[in-house]
């Protein structure tokens, strides 16, 4: 089991990541088939010590970089996609005070998180608009439903979307674990992600009081109010690329030690085959171009987000478009991988004892939680137009 250490500034946070990662890599596969609560996964994060990392240390966290944090949830996602999705929704969230919310809601949630190494999640998904939130007093009342919620049912705190009557806009709040009247419905049961536990919740009467509403009664404006948008984008984009990456890692391992070499390639051994050297050359460099791609935009968000209040709606725009161009492209490759490895392996590793196929169902779930031709679209138009991007909750 991962072992906290006694310094905080002696901690290697990667090497730490990359510990928990091998440890996860050995039960993936049966977490998978099982599907489920990812209870042993959030109790593993929260051992590490890794909940608090992008938490100012000010407030008591780590005070990591995104640009750092982003290789965590790339590392972890090479075991498990379900945990780099878990892993990343709680980074955003944890921020979700500082960027969307008010100065107290800012230091409540980010103390409150360090101090109790608090684990987050959400159903936010403006899109389902079954979820309505209106007055009662002092306070305020939710009702309906809302899909979605992934890692919700074990999650310390959780935030969600609801709409108002008459009101344009939805408002976003966060409530206890221990809130009354939030059923899940236990309703995910999906080809990837298995472990995300994304499920529908049922809120009857749920009390919301007026502090838990994230800038009420006066949202914050200005561009980096909806910049963790953008950071979410590219945080997907690690699971992609962490997915791809462990789909490679574990392909390498078959081949090296199962995969026989064809009848007519004149070699003994299938590292030597000239056709799966060449699939493997075709597929890293595939890789290594996607996340040299990833990490230069990382870069440029974490210098935007330094900005905070001064950031311009055009800087805003044009790190979306940097941002949409490699979750793009880190789709395609991640797809390509995670379809080929099984050339570079043979039909025996298509066995479903060894599990090949959860990167591709993991990779193709994730993928599809926002149409990746719109990114497109919208790289295009500022290619040719110079338009920026509209601001939603996905762009």
């Amino acid at each position: 089991m991962v072992q906290l250490l006694v310094k905080e500034e002696s901690k290697n946070w990667i090497a730490i990541a990359a510990s928990l990662s091998a440890e996860l890599t050995a039960t993936a596969v049966e977490r998978d088939s099982k599907a489920g609560l990812p209870d042993v996964e959030i109790q593993k994060l929260r051992e590490t010590g890794l909940l608090p990392l992008v938490i100012p240390q000010e407030y008591g966290g780590t005070g990591a970089t995104w640009a750092e944090a982003l290789k965590i949830v790339q590392e972890l996602s090479k075991a498990d996609g379900s945990i780099g999705q878990l892993y990343g929704n709680h980074l955003n969230l944890t921020a979700l005070g500082h960027v969307s919310g008010t100065s107290k809601q800012k230091e409540r949630y980010y103390r409150q998180t360090a101090e109790h190494n608090l684990f987050w999640a959400n159903a936010i998904n403006t899109r389902d608009t079954r979820l309505k939130i209106n007055p009662d007093g002092e306070h305020f009342r939710v009702n309906g439903v809302k899909s979605f919620g992934t890692g919700v049912a074990i999650a310390d705190l959780r935030v969600f979307s609801a709409l108002q009557d008459g009101v344009e806009l939805p408002w976003l709040f966060v409530i206890p674990k221990d809130r009354a009247g939030v059923v899940s419905n236990q309703d995910w049961d999906n080809i990837g992600q298995r472990r995300t536990d994304s499920d529908t919740f049922t809120f009857h009467d749920v009390l919301v009081k007026k502090d838990e509403i994230l800038g009420y009664p006066h949202p914050p404006d200005g561009a980096f109010a909806t910049f963790l948008g953008i950071i979410a984008q590219l945080t997907k984009t690690y699971v992609y690329l962490g997915i791809a990456e462990g789909a490679i890692t574990a392909a390498k391992e078959y081949t090296a030690t199962q995969t026989k070499p064809w009848i007519t390639s004149g070699v003994d051994s299938a590292k030597k085959d000239p056709y799966i050297l060449y699939h493997y050359g075709e597929l890293w460099t595939e890789l290594q171009a996607a996340i040299a791609l990833s990490d230069r935009t990382a870069a440029q968000v974490q210098q935007a987000s330094e900005k905070e209040g001064n950031l311009t709606a055009e800087e805003r725009g044009e790190i979306a478009i940097a941002v949409f161009a490699a979750k793009s492209f880190a789709t395609r490759v991640g797809l390509d991988i995670t379809n080929k490895i099984f050339e570079v392996m043979g039909t025996r590793s298509t066995a479903s004892k060894y599990g090949f196929d959860r990167y591709w169902r993991d990779l193709r779930t994730f993928t599809l939680h926002d149409p990746v031709d719109y990114k497109l679209h919208d790289i295009g138009n500022w290619v040719l137009n110079q338009e920026l991007p509209l601001v939603t909750q996905y762009s």
